[in-house]
């Protein structure tokens, strides 16, 4: 099936709306959308996880501790 412009212009606003939105969606809709948007691509997962990790603090990796809980 051949995309249309208006089609490739509607995917790309919605994924700009997506990421604009992303710290403020629930976990299980951010899961839910990475999954679609990877769909199975393990390469392209790692790359869009590590984009979102590194652009939205509610999805970064947590601080590694410098020291050890007592």
């Amino acid at each position: 099936m051949m995309m249309t412009n208006s089609t490739l212009e509607f995917e790309r606003l919605l994924g700009k709306a997506a990421l604009a939105l992303w710290p403020d969606l629930p976990r299980d809709v951010q899961e839910n959308l990475f999954e679609t948007a990877v769909a199975g691509d393990i390469g392209m997962g790692k790359h869009l996880a590590s984009y979102l990790h590194d652009h939205h603090p509610k999805t970064a990796h947590p601080a590694t501790p410098t020291q050890l809980a007592q």
